[in-house]
């Protein structure tokens, strides 16, 4: 098992920059899939950015892509969502995910949500 810690979150102005972190426990983090995903005021929960669990391969919502960047670093147990030109609709609570199968079933870890608000 694995359990998250998100930090990072908080105020930017429209066009401002922002980093998460996740830190991760355990000895396993290399073998989940991350994701970061996002809630929105009056939304359902969207996902924002996928990386695999080598980090070769990165998936991003249209939304985001070209401004957002999702990497990982695995010697350190720790996921990283770069935010770059961030527009008021960013503004959102931002989940750290874990995902891997095993036993052929898929098992899923959350951490507890970060704010990101974007407003001028």
């Amino acid at each position: 098992q694995v359990q998250l810690v998100e930090s990072g979150g908080g105020l930017v102005q429209p066009g401002g920059s922002l980093r998460l972190s996740c830190a991760a426990s355990g000895n396993t983090f290399s073998s989940y899939a991350m994701s970061w995903y996002r809630r929105a005021p009056g939304k359902e929960r969207e996902l924002v950015a996928t990386i695999t669990s080598d980090g070769g391969t990165t998936t991003y919502v249209d939304s985001v892509k070209g401004r957002f960047t999702i990497s990982r670093d695995n010697a350190k147990n720790t996921l990283y969502l770069f935010m770059n030109s961030l527009k008021p609709e960013d503004t959102a609570v931002y989940y750290c995910n874990a995902r891997r199968t095993r036993w052929g079933n898929q098992f899923n870890y959350w951490g507890q949500g970060t704010q990101v608000t974007v407003s001028s």
